[in-house]
């Protein structure tokens, strides 16, 4: 390997059942440090746990000073209230049982304040209603949509949403939840030019909001393709989550972000099937295969290898007829898509000095249950 990436070496590589995903915690920790940097309040972080979804992360996390968390299922939110997190917002509309369950844990952890989002009234006005069953108060965020098009309500049709919602017992309009995720733009220029166009209808509502009386709402913006422009909105919470891992989507799409790849795929070859054709133990279930089949993962030791096909648990790879390519050669890969290839595995092997260390981070919010 290159000079660039050494530190990707493993020593005892071959102690290591393949596919397998490897993490470098001393660069998660650089990392961290990067995100405090690139803005000037810590009480302005609210990271997404999505891509790591283990304990391990958020109690670094906590440690150099940030409380605040989003998150996207209810396992996380769980996840998050076992490590006594202070703030937690379920970056999501909860829908029928899940709106019990996150009751339930609200009822369990009570040293964690804790919010969800809200787009519809009808969602609101059964929210109400459970709440005031169970004798307790939801805080609330509405979910604008300002071009995402996923989810949310146009923050011109949110203003009589949150007159309403303040009026509904057992709830707290507490904050506006936006998730640009649509804007994706690789200049930076033009990506904050696109961000500030869809944020001016955020501060439109938020005007006619404080003149209504409806003030001090808290926001919380973006994840990390505009993570670097809402970083600038002063008192706007911001929600970064790839950060810890990093991966090389978005090293190659965001370069003025300089966080570094924290996690690998190590697989093997398990099969030369032809002359110019290797197969290794890289399949679907190993990597996140929504991209196009060359888009999945970026071999470091193999850059020049073309992707021929993959399967559950293969991945065809075309090489040079003259190749010296061995069965049980190790591959180190990028994934270019890191949140749902760690969603893949049960935990993260642990690389410290270019060794195996034996400990592992296990990715405990995979699950759908954890208790509750």
């Amino acid at each position: 390997m290159s000079n660039k990436t050494i530190e990707y070496n493993i020593k005892n590589i071959e102690t290591l059942d393949t596919p397998a995903l490897v993490v470098f915690p001393s660069i998660v920790k650089r990392n961290i440090q990067k995100l405090l940097a690139s803005i000037d309040d810590v009480n302005r972080l609210r990271p997404h746990i999505k891509t790591h979804k283990t304990k391990e992360i958020t109690k670094l996390l906590q440690e150099v000073g940030i409380q605040k968390f989003k998150c996207a299922t209810i396992a996380e939110t769980e996840l998050l209230a076992t490590c006594e997190a202070e703030d937690v917002l379920l970056a999501y509309q909860p829908v029928g049982a899940k709106v019990l369950r996150l009751i339930e844990i609200i009822k369990k952890f009570q040293k964690t304040h804790f919010s969800c989002l809200v787009d519809s009234l009808a969602v609101g006005e059964a929210m109400s209603k459970i709440a005031l069953e169970n004798k307790l108060t939801l805080s609330l965020y509405i979910d604008l949509n300002v071009g995402m098009n996923r989810t949310g309500i146009v923050p011109e049709k949110a203003f009589d949403l949150a007159i309403v919602l303040q009026k509904l017992p057992s709830l707290k309009l507490e904050g506006l939840h936006i998730y640009d995720g649509h804007i994706r733009d690789f200049e930076l220029t033009i990506r904050t030019q696109n961000c500030n166009t869809a944020f001016q209808s955020v501060e439109n509502l938020v005007e006619k909001l404080n003149e209504e009386g409806i003030q001090n709402l808290n926001i919380v913006a973006g994840g990390t393709p505009t993570f670097p422009i809402h970083a600038q909105r002063a008192k706007v919470e911001c929600s970064p989550g790839t950060f810890v891992y990093w991966d090389k989507g978005y090293q190659d799409a965001y370069p003025e972000q300089d966080f570094e790849t924290a996690a690998l795929v190590i697989s093997r070859v398990i099969s030369l099937p032809e002359k110019d054709k290797i197969c290794l133990d890289l399949g679907h279930k190993s990597v996140a295969a929504e991209n196009p089949l060359d888009k999945r993962v970026f071999f470091l030791n193999a850059p020049d290898a073309t992707f021929i096909g993959q399967s559950e648990e293969h991945l065809v790879l075309g090489v040079p007829e003259n190749h010296t390519y061995q069965i049980g050669d190790v591959f180190y890969g990028l994934p270019i898509h890191i949140c749902p290839t760690c969603a893949l595995y049960e935990r993260a092997n642990l690389v410290e000095n270019e060794v195996l260390t034996g400990e592992q981070w296990k990715t405990i919010a995979r699950d759908r249950f954890i208790s509750i």
